[in-house]
């Protein structure tokens, strides 16, 4: 078993000794999904660490997109149980880029691909490669395309 998983699975019981039914929720969910994850395809296999914290990932966002969702639609208690969920999830992510931090990236990243010639707003999947194994999990997807379509238009 993964270290990432097994890490989930002994916060899951810890969370049941304590009775912390938001956590014990929010990990049974998380596990529940990577089981699946597990089992989809042709042949059950165990996952990775990496692919583990991207079925992670994968959660946290769904509780981001869920929580904009029950704001927009007045529902406010609803919005902070998923809040609360994606805070659980972020404690087995990555810290994720600052601003600053992903802009200097992208800007690396743009310089590299001028250097082979691509220029402009046509360079966005050039510049998009090279950033995102730099990236690798640390800043949504949407927010790096952002970056780069932002530095593309500076020239």
């Amino acid at each position: 078993m993964t270290t990432l998983k097994s890490r989930l699975q002994d916060d899951l019981t810890a969370a049941i000794r304590e009775r912390d039914e938001l956590r014990s929720a929010t990990l049974r969910m998380t596990l529940s999904a990577i089981t699946k994850e597990e089992v989809a395809g042709t042949a059950a296999r165990e996952l990775s660490d990496d692919e583990v914290q991207k079925v992670i990932t994968r959660e946290a966002k769904k509780r981001r997109e869920a929580a904009d969702a029950f704001a927009k639609g007045g529902r406010t208690e609803q919005a902070e149980r998923e809040r609360a969920e994606g805070e659980v999830l972020a404690d087995y992510l990555p810290r994720q880029l600052t601003d600053e931090e992903l802009e200097a990236l992208v800007a690396e990243a743009v310089a590299e691909a001028r250097e082979t010639g691509a220029e402009g707003p046509r360079a966005m999947g050039a510049v998009m490669k090279l950033v995102n194994p730099k990236v690798a999990g640390r800043a949504e997807g949407g927010r790096v395309a952002a970056a780069v379509k932002k530095r593309l238009a500076q020239g």
